[in-house]
């Protein structure tokens, strides 16, 4: 039979899950396997591999975030598992993950404890805000002006591209420094992704005290204000903890 892990939990706290009932992939209940000092939440998996469909990506933080709501942070915190972690048995978990890595794994879940990982997606308008920062650059509105209409030589064309690509670098710079200036000082930690879009400027995680996530959507609520509404700003205040659960599979390796 092979499994499909969602989490590493903590074995003296599965008490807090006891009556907890899940669905996971393919439907099957969601159960929980001790392996001393540590239980695995996982169900029965029903393929060797999963795509990462999708309905199959949101089934795996479903179960997540429901263990997540189901058990008081402040007491414990589920280790989220990558998606598509499937074993043939305990044993690998054992000899993988549990035994070389019990120091590592035992100062995370200390480190989560009474934390929440939160996201920020900044999102603009690239032609609007280069025609912005045109308009407060008088020299550089002068030269764009003076070349319009006109046949521009490599070098001219090379000159003025130039120049408006640092014009909105620095405006996307300082747009991410006013965000970084006010939520960094209520975090623990931050953690900066990959640009997922074109008009994706920034996409940031943030490791805040789990009683301070009003204070951190209302800064973001505030920046927002400040910026006039111009940008879009996708925050997810719940998530699983993945950008601060990281193992380096050689330095943390028990010896």
């Amino acid at each position: 039979m092979s499994l499909y892990l969602y989490a590493v939990l903590q074995e003296e706290n599965l008490d807090l899950i006891k009556d907890l009932e899940l669905k996971g992939m393919h439907e099957q209940p969601v159960q929980f396997h001790k392996l001393p000092p540590f239980a695995i939440a996982y169900s029965e998996a029903q393929q060797e591999r999963y795509l990462a469909s999708r309905a199959n990506l949101i089934t795996h933080e479903t179960v997540l975030e429901s263990l997540m709501k189901a058990i008081d942070p402040h007491q414990a915190v589920p280790l989220p598992l990558q998606f598509g972690l499937v074993v043939e048995e305990w044993e690998e978990v054992q000899r993988d993950l549990l035994i070389p890595y019990e120091t590592k794994l035992k100062q995370l879940v200390n480190n989560l404890i009474g934390k929440r990982e939160v996201s920020v997606k900044l999102f603009w308008n690239q032609t609007e805000e280069l025609n912005l920062a045109v308009a407060e650059n008088a020299g550089l509105r002068q030269r764009r002006e003076a070349l319009s209409g006109k046949v521009l030589s490599m070098d001219e064309a090379i000159a003025i591209g130039q120049e408006l690509e640092a014009a909105i670098e620095d405006r996307q710079q300082t747009i991410i420094e006013a965000f970084l200036g006010k939520l960094q000082p209520i975090s623990r930690e931050y953690a900066e992704g990959e640009l997922l879009t074109e008009n994706m400027i920034y996409n940031g995680s943030f490791l805040i005290d789990w009683d301070r996530e009003a204070e951190f959507a209302a800064a973001v609520e505030a920046l927002d204000l400040q910026f006039e509404n111009r940008l879009r700003i996708r925050y997810n205040d719940f998530t699983a903890p993945y950008n601060f659960v990281n193992i380096d599979r050689d330095g943390d390796r028990e010896k």
